[in-house]
């Protein structure tokens, strides 16, 4: 298994934080300490991201990253869990609870879908190309814009914490991140979906430029009986609303 970085705080059932592409598991302080109160709260790097080291033979794939979670929540968990990813941490649950369902009780999807559309696919072709000639620093600044709203942009907050996305991405390994992101490209989950069989919360931003609330949709009828919610945000749902995001985790595990 690779070397992965986890946080784990609070007591009670467990949930686990999945973060998405580019980022570490910083990026869930404040929902973590929200949820902290009632549960207890697993957070962790994904391969390559933060401190968790690139590993030789990880192919940085999102079924890799299912696999790779599996053997992290069996290591400190002795039944399911409730599973949170946003973006590329939310195309993990979907094939985490597909690949090892033995490992979910419940599946929270941020701002994720279960294929993406032919533009945002030519977007992120684009945006490999431009990583592989000249490194994730000639990419940073347009990548953030489309994390989050132009109202998020707005605030002192806002810019605080895009500053601090910002940092993740650079410091994230280019190989890492291009291998990844192709991954993302090819994905297309809308039929193994189907094989889902936990209670499924979809949550989607409704300034998200690229997932949008028609992608949101589609993932939510992709697996039978899941809930869709809206957030008034872009693709960073759980960093721009925290309080709200963490709010709706709660009710979720409360009510299915």
């Amino acid at each position: 298994m690779a070397d992965l970085h986890v946080v784990k705080q609070g007591t009670g059932p467990m949930v686990v934080l999945s973060h998405a592409l580019g980022c570490d598991l910083t990026m869930w302080d404040e929902v973590a300490g929200y949820l902290q109160t009632s549960y207890t709260v697993l957070r962790y790097d994904q391969c390559g991201h933060g401190r968790s080291p690139p590993q030789a033979g990880h192919n940085y794939t999102v079924e890799a990253y299912a696999d790779e979670a599996a053997e992290l929540i069996s290591q400190h968990s002795e039944g399911p869990v409730t599973f949170v990813g946003l973006v590329m941490g939310g195309m993990v649950g979907q094939q985490l609870a597909v690949r090892h369902p033995q490992w979910v009780r419940r599946l929270v999807m941020a701002n994720a879908a279960a294929f993406f559309a032919e533009s945002v696919r030519a977007d992120l072709g684009a945006r490999m190309d431009q990583v592989r000639a000249h490194g994730l620093e000639s990419t940073a600044d347009a990548a953030i814009r489309q994390w989050v709203s132009p109202a998020f942009l707005a605030q002192p907050e806002g810019l605080k914490k895009m500053a601090a996305l910002r940092a993740m991405l650079q410091k994230t390994n280019s190989q890492v991140y291009v291998a990844a992101c192709q991954s993302l490209v090819d994905a297309d989950f809308a039929s193994s979906n189907a094989h889902i069989a936990c209670p499924t919360l979809v949550v989607a931003g409704t300034h998200d430029q690229n997932i949008s609330l028609q992608s949101a949709e589609v993932l939510c009828r992709s697996i039978s009986g899941a809930r869709l919610h809206t957030l008034d945000t872009g693709r960073m749902s759980a960093v721009e609303c925290p309080e709200e995001f963490a709010k709706l985790v709660h009710e979720f595990i409360q009510t299915s």
